[in-house]
């Protein structure tokens, strides 16, 4: 984790807790090292910010990676319709795979 970087995304958020890339940022700086903190900024997210489409793959994949299946299924099925929604096919084949591989993963 880059504490240098995670400053400055910090003092981005406060400077514009507005912008759901700021949450996003800093959630994914934090995926490798303190992913339970990921899964606080990954929530707010999904909470406040819930068009922000990046977030689903990421935030489903951490619930995945915490055995929190039904919840990774829940958020996979919101980032895809909202995929569709927003016509974005590419996140969408993205979102799709991931959630069949969890499919496997669950069986």
């Amino acid at each position: 984790m880059n504490e240098a970087r995670l400053t400055l995304l910090k003092a981005y958020l406060e400077e514009d807790s507005n912008d759901p890339f700021n949450y996003y940022a800093i959630a994914t700086e934090y995926l490798q090292e303190a992913p339970e903190t990921a899964k606080e900024y990954f929530d707010q997210l999904l909470s406040n910010f819930p068009d922000y489409l990046p977030t689903y793959f990421h935030a489903a994949q951490l619930y995945a990676d915490f055995e929190e299946y039904e919840k990774a299924e829940v958020i996979y099925k919101k980032g895809i319709a909202l995929a569709e929604r927003q016509d974005n096919a590419k996140t969408l084949r993205e979102l799709q795979t991931a959630y069949q591989n969890l499919l496997f993963e669950m069986d």
